[in-house]
């Protein structure tokens, strides 16, 4: 109990000590407020619909490249967030207003020309499956070739590493689909 007390007060004493020093170096005070704090190493940030859509129509999705997460808005209004895989790089990135055209429920896959180019052992073809880079669901959007998609590779989420698409994990596209309808307003950014 002795030694428990002892270090009590050698911890007040060290506090109290601190303080003083603080006040007889205000310098020391004013290097630690300039230095600056980093908050939010991950880049997420939360946007509001209405900064980038006149009304909630269907419902809206936007998809944050940079934030690696997409947030889903219902007709109700109703938000839900998910992070997502983005392109690997800014070339393969098109950013801006579209919408959703078809739902996929068994999405099949054929590599894009440029995907083929870039590496010719991937197959011609890949039917619905467990493998399918695709995932289990696909929702089809205005641009030729790019889709938010579910992903058989859990490791790819929070990357950047698709070639053009927004990928989420499976059980997350699954719900994405099931509260999208077609219409629904989407923008990259």
């Amino acid at each position: 109990m002795k030694a428990r007390n002892q270090s009590l007060l050698s911890r007040r004493r060290f506090a109290g000590g601190l303080g003083t020093a603080m006040l007889c170096a205000p310098s020391l005070l004013r290097a630690e407020t300039l230095a600056p704090v980093r908050r939010n190493a991950s880049s997420f940030r939360t946007h509001y619909w209405q900064d980038h859509f006149d009304a909630l129509g269907k419902g809206i999705i936007i998809a944050d490249t940079v934030s690696r997460a997409l947030q889903q808005w219902t007709a109700d209004g109703t938000m839900f967030v998910y992070p997502t895989s983005v392109p690997m790089t800014d070339e393969l990135t098109r950013r801006g207003y579209t919408e959703i055209i078809f739902k996929d429920p068994e999405p099949d896959w054929t590599p894009t020309p440029s995907m083929r180019e870039r590496d010719p052992t991937l197959p011609a073809y890949m039917p619905p499956g467990p493998d399918n880079p695709l995932g289990v669901r696909s929702l089809h959007l205005t641009w030729q070739y790019y889709r938010i998609h579910g992903t058989h590779d859990t490791r790819k989420i929070g990357r950047r590493s698709s070639s053009g698409c927004i990928g989420l994990y499976n059980e997350h596209i699954i719900e994405v689909f099931d509260r999208t309808p077609v219409g629904t307003q989407v923008k990259l950014i």
